[in-house]
């Protein structure tokens, strides 16, 4: 089952930077793969459904067939996928000088240590028009395999550098503000047109410094639940698409 999952990982990628593949020999392979794990003695039924479907399936579901029965193969043997081995759907690369930015919206991780998290702040800042993150000495590397795998390419799109809380307040010149818990509600924050704004650690939010420097604020997301926290990418998503809903202008 194992081996076979890699097997049509490799198949989907294929069909996803060919499409015409489909009907062509890798697409017959395929079906006789989902012949094969459908006969398989002992498999389980997400298995022989998923194997079922694919043998069945037209050529225009091929490819959402290979992935539920690779999918269903990993389940069963034991092997639960983490959000960074997921295909990533993009083929080729993209061209960094095609990217539209907001100009001056800048973006300031003070001592993430998760890699995850990194990646896929990367791949939200370049999804917004980020125009550069700022990255304390403390923070996971942007070149760590898991940061390289979230963030799906939007490393090599996005400008970076690393630069100490200090540095940011004396040299950069913009506003800072902050995403913390007990701030401004997100709703009535009012935003600037070009700022930095700062998201603290995973385990520690932002420290007594970053709060001070703060100048323009803290601003915060209310939430309903008994826990009363986001994932720190996720809480960055949404101050993202409210900065750029409030500050609307033109990428340039």
């Amino acid at each position: 089952m194992r081996k076979c999952a890699l097997v049509l990982q490799e198949l989907e990628r294929h069909f996803l930077e060919q499409s015409e593949a489909a009907a062509g020999p890798e697409g017959r392979y395929s079906r006789e793969l989902g012949v094969l794990m459908a006969g398989t003695q002992d498999a389980s039924e997400p298995v022989v459904s998923a194997a079922r479907f694919l043998e069945t399936c037209g050529e225009n579901e091929l490819l959402r067939a290979v992935d539920a029965l690779r999918h269903a193969l990993l389940e069963a043997s034991g092997q639960a996928p983490a959000d960074w081995d997921l295909i990533n759907p993009r083929t080729g690369a993209p061209d960094p000088a095609s990217r539209m930015v907001h100009q001056g919206m800048r973006v300031f991780l003070e001592d993430l240590r998760s890699p995850f998290n990194i990646g896929s702040i990367f791949r939200t800042a370049d999804a917004f028009g980020v125009e550069e993150l700022i990255l304390s000495p403390s923070c996971a590397d942007p070149g760590h395999p898991r940061a390289q795998r979230s963030a799906m390419g939007a490393v090599d799109l996005l400008p970076w550098k690393r630069l100490s809380l200090t540095d940011i307040a004396r040299n950069e010149g913009l506003p800072l503000f902050a995403l913390e818990l007990g701030g401004q509600d997100i709703d009535s924050f009012s935003f600037p047109d070009k700022g930095i704004v700062i998201l603290g650690s995973e385990e520690l939010g932002i420290s007594r410094e970053a709060r001070a420097l703060s100048s323009n604020g803290i601003v915060s997301i209310p939430m309903a639940g008994a826990k009363g926290s986001l994932n720190v990418a996720v809480a960055f998503g949404i101050l993202m698409y409210a900065w750029t809903r409030q500050c609307s202008r033109d990428l340039l």
